[in-house]
């Protein structure tokens, strides 16, 4: 679904998902999601007494990133969203801050569910007193919340007439939802939140119960992050929540001045922690450091909305960032020889490293009448494409060296992804233009370029969004095309123009980046045949497909998971509806006096932070 991420790619997330999804953030990175055996640590509550005397208003955490759009749960697209609200909006659960491979933990579920019917009947108990942070809708009294909250958002997360457009894996999945999810989507319908699903049930005030259709263990998992909202300050909004977030989390809204800065300060009804266990002796240090604290310390969060790379890196630089996410060119500014420079690291400044859970890829249109369609000619012209495309300098030139070309749909460290696969891109310039000239595309115009097999003039649109990256990806592309005598147009259009047009299918060529989740599910459902348009961009519809992306859905074993994700990686690479091009590095430096950080793979966790006012007085005096 994929911190304030500084992130240059917003999440089409978290797609059943955000944010992660998209997910999403939407963000980061263990190993292979060990979904059958989930090993639930849950956060030790140490009273029912307000948090407020343990988060220091004098502690101020100052965070970087782009502007965000919204914080509504539920109707977020973009990653920098989801990583803000996840700090005011609480799911059952939550991916383990430390573990490794993803397992879920606790936050507001009372303790593991209780998976039954061959894993499709799954039963949360949840904690007893946990309230929202007041708000108007609530008549002056506390509102606590209950297990109908959680069915009213998740009936949200199905609303076809929402801005995400509903979800289909959670429509066919939760027995009973599909029904009301069609009468949500005839013209002029809304969706029906009093009509009652059969899968989606309050057995009581405490207890939530998914039945599901077929097991389906990552996209429970990842509906089981969800944040629950309250159904009357929805209503007495208008169904209008961006900029009236009420939650159960650590933290609630400040203040939102958009294109400036976010801030925002503890919820002083929050229930105190302690910071997660973990076995791993290579995080014994840090829960060593952590240990006896109450939490959360951290008072107030003052999130700046900075665009640009030069200004967040200075801003970092003189101490006014706690700590700053960078990819690409950018991370490089702070490094020598791929180690922080020595005056960078002299000052105390730590740097972690890890793969997004995300996948760039290069999406073709199949329903295209010059590029798409499943005749040999124009399956050979993608593999063409494909193999033309120089992913090894794109990663060097583009990305500066801080990525890695894709070798399959699933990012490392993320449910499904076969690291016993070769890392050899599929680059291959001589092979291209013998695959061209063998399924009629040999005959070239004055120019050089080639024709069409019927002769007449070849030209394909590659559609970018502009900004970040995009002019470097056309330099590159367009040589690279030129190279095999493919003639290579190019659309730059700002990201939501390009969005709209990839939804209504008026395109050939799209870069794009998605995911954001624990589990590989999320990428490989861009390919899924009964993904949304703003999810299967490229309309790709295969039986053999769909079948092995029901074996990875259906089963709980993480060695099945991977066996049919590297089929559906096989059955990509021979059709080519997208070519996976990048997995892109992310770098989180820190400075010296912020304590209890681990990287934030998959979603924030400001919570667990805390910061040595002394230590950052005493390094501002330097």
């Amino acid at each position: 679904m994929h911190s304030a991420r500084h992130t240059r790619v917003p999440l089409q997330v978290l797609a059943a998902s955000g944010t992660a999804a998209g997910r999403s953030r939407r963000q980061r990175r263990p190993a292979v999601l060990a979904a059958c055996l989930l090993a639930f640590e849950a956060l030790v509550v140490i009273g029912s007494s307000s948090v407020a005397a343990a988060a220091d208003p004098n502690k101020i955490l100052r965070l970087a990133s782009v502007d965000i759009e919204t914080f509504d749960p539920q109707q977020f697209t973009d990653n920098p969203s989801y990583q803000v609200f996840t700090a005011i909006f609480e799911g059952l659960y939550e991916y383990d801050y430390l573990a490794s491979p993803p397992k879920l933990s606790p936050v507001t579920a009372a303790g593991p569910p209780a998976v039954t019917d061959g894993g499709k009947t799954w039963t949360i108990r949840l904690a007893p007193g946990i309230f929202f942070t007041d708000d108007p809708a609530f008549g002056g009294k506390p509102r606590e919340l209950v297990a109908a909250d959680y069915v009213y958002s998740l009936k949200r997360w199905l609303d076809p007439n929402l801005r995400r457009g509903g979800s289909a894996l959670m429509a066919d999945l939760v027995a009973g939802a599909r029904a009301v999810v069609d009468a949500a989507s005839q013209p002029g319908a809304k969706f029906d939140y009093d009509r009652p699903i059969e899968g989606l049930r309050a057995l009581d005030r405490h207890t939530l119960q998914l039945r599901l259709t077929e097991p389906n263990y990552p996209v429970i998992h990842d509906n089981l992050i969800r944040g629950a909202v309250a159904r009357e300050v929805v209503e007495a909004a208008g169904g209008d929540i961006r900029a009236r977030p009420v939650g159960t989390g650590p933290y609630r809204l400040r203040e939102w001045k958009r294109g400036s800065r976010i801030v925002l300060e503890a919820n002083p009804g929050y229930r105190p922690l302690r910071f997660p266990e973990s076995g791993d002796p290579a995080h014994a240090a840090l829960v060593r450091s952590m240990q006896g604290k109450t939490l959360p310390q951290v008072g107030v969060i003052e999130i700046s909305i900075i665009e640009e790379d030069t200004t967040l890196l200075l801003e970092f630089e003189r101490g006014g960032l706690d700590y700053i996410v960078a990819r690409g060119e950018p991370a490089t500014r702070l490094l020598a020889n791929g180690k922080l420079k020595p005056e960078i690291a002299a000052k105390g400044v730590t740097r972690h490293a890890f793969y997004e859970p995300f996948l760039f890829s290069i999406v073709f249109n199949v329903m295209d009448p010059v590029l798409g369609g499943m005749g040999n000619d124009h399956i050979a012209l993608r593999r063409a494409i494909a193999l033309a495309i120089d992913l090894p300098t794109l990663v060097d030139v583009v990305y500066a060296g801080q990525a890695a070309p894709a070798n399959q749909i699933v990012p490392p460290g993320v449910g499904g992804h076969d690291s016993t696969l070769p890392a050899k891109p599929l680059y291959d310039p001589v092979a291209a233009q013998a695959l061209l000239d063998r399924f009629g595309y040999g005959k070239r115009d004055a120019k050089g370029f080639r024709k069409a097999p019927d002769g007449e003039p070849l030209s394909l649109t590659f559609t970018l969004r502009s900004g970040a990256v995009s002019r470097e990806i056309q330099t590159l592309v367009k040589r690279n095309m030129d190279a095999v005598g493919l003639r290579m147009e190019f659309r730059v259009t700002p990201f939501q123009d390009a969005i709209k047009e990839l939804v209504a299918g008026k395109y050939q060529l799209f870069f794009s980046g998605f995911g954001g989740s624990a589990s590989g599910y999320l990428q490989l459902s861009q390919l899924w045949s009964k993904s949304q348009p703003n999810i299967n961009h490229s309309r790709f519809e295969f039986p053999e497909y769909d079948a092995a992306f029901a074996q990875f859905l259906q089963s709980p074993d993480p060695a099945a998971q991977v066996a049919a994700a590297r089929r559906m990686s096989e059955i990509a690479r021979a059709y080519v509806p997208m070519l996976p091009a990048v997995f892109r590095l992310e770098s989180n430096f820190v400075q010296p006096w912020v304590q209890g950080f681990s990287p934030p793979v998959f979603q924030t966790y400001w919570k667990y932070l805390d910061v040595d006012l002394a230590r950052r007085r005493q390094a501002k005096g330097r």
